[in-house]
């Protein structure tokens, strides 16, 4: 079974304690969580020990669900951490501010990383704003990334410090879909999001998939404008960040 862990903080600058708004019958953790498990995947939430994190491991446990707590900003050392907790040689990062994130996308990538890959990314329109599939990740490429790094590193954008390491064998995900809308903002930063994100969950239901919610945003051409806005801000702040 694919192991996702689930990354998440309840503290958030732009929309505070994000991952437990409602979203539907659940909050967006309880969302994420239940969304793994339909895709047939094995979650682990991995949060941080700060005490603000204490609802993050009460909402795990009340879903059944194993949980992992460790460093608070050095997020690729809280992995390393995990996978030696549960003993894991690798996994697929499934981002709590991506609520509709495309569960065949996390298999074909966990594939594609069983074919001598450290490192498989997302696809490009995932990491343009789509929010459709993380990184699928082999431990040792993770262990190899904090050999170097201070506990108190930030490694939010956790890409710059795989890029540096020699040799790293990585690649790109192909899309699945051939229909994708060219302005599709669907991960969870700003309130706008948040208004977006609902509509489609109203329209669509929490389980629909990125066919049905791209089909949806081809359907109704003018859906985008209620975030994409945001777009240009969220993309130079994820740049300033790997400064």
């Amino acid at each position: 079974m694919v192991c996702a862990l689930i990354t998440v903080r309840s503290t958030s600058s732009r929309l505070p304690e994000k991952c437990f708004l409602p979203f539907g019958e659940f909050s967006v953790l309880e969302h994420i969580i239940k969304r793994t498990l339909h895709f047939g995947l094995e979650p682990i939430v991995c949060t941080t020990r700060d005490k603000d994190d204490d609802r993050i491991q009460q909402l795990a446990s009340s879903s059944g669900v194993r949980c992992f707590r460790g460093s608070t900003i050095n997020k690729l050392q809280r992995w390393r951490d995990c996978c030696r907790m549960f003993d894991l040689d690798k996994f697929h990062t499934v981002d709590a501010d991506d609520p509709f994130f495309d569960g065949r996308l996390v298999l074909e990538s966990m594939k594609k990383l069983n074919t001598g890959y450290d490192v498989i990314e997302p696809t490009i329109s995932s990491s343009a704003g789509g929010a459709s599939v993380g990184y699928s990740l082999r431990y040792q490429i993770v262990e190899k990334a904090c050999e170097n790094l201070e506990d108190t590193a930030d490694t939010e954008m956790m890409w710059y410090f795989l890029e540096k390491i020699p040799g790293v064998r990585k690649c790109t995900l192909n899309e699945i879909d051939s229909n994708i809308p060219d302005k599709l903002r669907l991960t969870l930063d700003y309130e706008e999001d948040y208004w977006l994100l609902q509509s489609v969950r109203r329209m669509l239901g929490n389980l629909a998939s990125r066919t049905e919610i791209n089909q949806l945003f081809i359907d109704n051409p003018d859906l985008y404008k209620i975030n994409w806005f945001r777009n240009e801000e969220w993309q130079a702040g994820q740049k300033d960040k790997s400064i």
